[in-house]
């Protein structure tokens, strides 16, 4: 059985969840780093529960953080290695979250920063069945060459990818790249360009992004922008 991880949670204001959203963190933080992201939706989805894990291996750059696999930028196959190594504990984490609130895939959204986009991209891509929708701030996609291996496009989650357009981590290429290879594989995904912004989530970044997780899970919402396709 999987290591199973833990981290912070918010639940929903309603008395039951009916909907689950998974913050994954990025390289040297910790699962506080996004939980407070929760506050800032609950209107938009009341009846969400929220939980932000922290990474299983101790942060080898930042001690006091923590990584879903190391990044020492010495193997060029370290990223796919990383994933693949951490998907199976995030899977069991996400099984156990669903099974004791009662949810399936389909009431799941994965959302990710950085190291943590790069793990929901390639968990949510992959889960036995899809979740509702995965959203990536300032990641990439690993291993685009392996998503001839996906045999189910046409069963591929809603993708939504925000970037900072000065992020000096990873480049601004990476969110073009990811969603041109994503498109390649017959998945489509929707962008958004954060306009001086570095490696980080600003206001417009924020809205947009909560905006497409209710509309994953289906919920009406009032006057709203649209990502852009």
């Amino acid at each position: 059985m999987a290591f199973l991880i833990d981290g912070p949670r918010v639940p929903p204001k309603s008395r039951a969840a009916k909907q689950l959203v998974v913050f994954l963190h990025g390289y040297g933080a910790d699962g506080n780093d996004l939980i407070g992201i929760a506050q800032q939706w609950q209107n938009l989805m009341p009846d969400a529960a929220f939980v932000s894990p922290h990474a299983p291996e101790p942060c080898v750059q930042a001690p006091s953080g923590r990584q879903w696999f190391p990044l020492t930028m010495r193997d060029e196959n370290e990223r796919w290695t990383g994933v693949n190594k951490a998907a199976p504990i995030l899977d069991a984490f996400l099984d156990s979250e669903l099974q004791r609130l009662r949810l399936d895939d389909s009431k799941l959204t994965l959302v990710g920063f950085s190291q943590g986009t790069m793990l929901a991209l390639h968990v949510g891509l992959r889960r036995a069945r899809p979740p509702a929708g995965i959203l990536g701030y300032s990641g990439v996609l690993v291993g685009p060459e392996h998503l001839g291996e996906f045999a189910r496009p046409a069963a591929a989650p809603p993708i939504f990818l925000v970037h900072g357009d000065e992020d000096d981590v990873i480049p601004t290429e990476a969110l073009f790249l990811s969603v041109e290879a994503l498109a390649k594989a017959g998945i489509p995904s929707q962008w958004h360009l954060s306009r001086g912004i570095g490696h980080g989530i600003d206001g417009p970044g924020l809205m947009q992004g909560g905006i497409f997780v209710a509309k994953c899970f289906k919920l009406k919402l009032g006057l709203e922008s649209k990502p852009r396709p």
